[in-house]
């Protein structure tokens, strides 16, 4: 990846035209499944969402090898789509953008009282 590519992000952008050709030839329930997932990826996103390109990669990597295998969705995802999405991003309390937003706030407004109480 070239440094142009990274400031751009012409290399997500030709990723994500990959995985969104990929998930059109899935079938129409797993195609429903594919948005679900993603849907429920991205708040585990960083700010380009570079970091989820594997987790997403992998998710449909997984949803292209049971769809071939004439497994359905449900066998496959279960009814917990979003406890799925939650244990791709590493689990329970693995960090949300949110979370991360929230605590830059929190010590910024910690170094700002601090300066101003000191």
């Amino acid at each position: 990846m070239s440094f142009w590519e990274t400031v751009t992000g012409s290399d997500l952008t030709r990723e994500w035209k990959a995985f969104e050709a990929r998930a059109e030839a899935l079938p129409p329930d797993y195609q429903a499944a594919w948005e679900q997932i993603k849907a429920h990826l991205f708040p585990y996103g960083g700010f380009t969402g570079r970091n989820l390109l594997p987790i997403l990669d992998a998710a449909l990597g997984l949803l292209e090898e049971s769809s071939a295998d004439g497994q359905s969705v449900h066998e496959v995802l279960g009814d917990d789509i979003p406890g799925f999405c939650t244990a791709l991003a590493g689990g329970e309390g693995a960090r949300t953008y949110r979370d991360r937003w929230r605590e830059q706030l929190n010590r910024n407004v910690a170094r700002k009282l601090g300066r101003l109480g000191g």
